[in-house]
């Protein structure tokens, strides 16, 4: 038998292939958001729902208490995703997987990046971004705040690591394509929201409000002594 032809399509036309053929993976890193609330105010009395109610609660109760200790959530993170790297080295493959977890980190990044309320898009008469050093101190409130963003990211590379033991999810793909596109893509992203953060004279981190104590001792130290 010959070989068959290889059909050469542009590179945009593979990029858009694969964009449709992930949208459905990039969901499922988030297909958890709201199921915790379905299981916790479902009815039912089977065993089963019984005790999936209870595994979230008790789920629940540790997700609240681990909320103050950022320095620990974010060293089990890291861990988390040194395993995924580790795992995805090892076996070579799940490429797929690796680039859909990319797009929806990109996602989850800018919405931590993100005010609360951007004033591009929406005009309020609450409290807005300082925009000059004389405004009142307004805290920087993001639109995705840090819990949320660190439990989806741990969801998410939790998730992409069990995909890595099922075989259906490891496509055949030229991984070098996408990741120069993913990295195009966040430069492009990234590069939008920078521009964003100086056209409205904004930083995404709050540094605290800006005390005085210093000045008002050096003041009266250097005031006229009475003797």
């Amino acid at each position: 038998m010959g070989h068959l032809p290889r059909m050469r399509l542009p590179f945009f036309h593979v990029i858009a292939s694969y964009e449709y053929m992930l949208l459905p993976l990039v969901g499922c890193f988030g297909v958890m958001e709201g199921a915790g609330g379905g299981i916790a105010d479902g009815g039912g009395s089977s065993p089963v729902n019984k005790w999936a109610n209870d595994l979230w609660r008790i789920y629940q109760f540790y997700l609240d208490k681990s909320t103050p200790h950022a320095t620990y959530r974010w060293t089990g993170t890291l861990v988390t995703v040194a395993m995924y790297a580790l795992r995805v080295y090892y076996v070579e493959g799940f490429y797929v997987v690796s680039y859909g977890l990319g797009i929806y980190m990109l996602n989850l990044l800018i919405g931590f990046l993100s005010p609360l309320v951007d004033p591009e898009i929406e005009v309020t008469d609450g409290p807005l971004l300082p925009t000059k050093g004389s405004d009142e101190f307004k805290p920087f409130i993001r639109r995705l705040p840090e819990f949320k963003f660190w439990h989806s990211m741990t969801r998410a590379f939790c998730i992409a690591f069990m995909m890595t033991f099922f075989p259906m999810f490891d496509v055949p793909v030229f991984w070098p394509i996408l990741l120069f596109y993913w990295i195009v893509l966040f430069i492009l992203t990234m590069r939008r929201q920078i521009s964003h953060m100086i056209k409205y004279k904004y930083i995404p981190f709050s540094m605290g409000k800006q005390r005085y104590g210093d000045k008002r001792s050096s003041a009266t130290s250097n005031g006229p002594r009475v003797d």
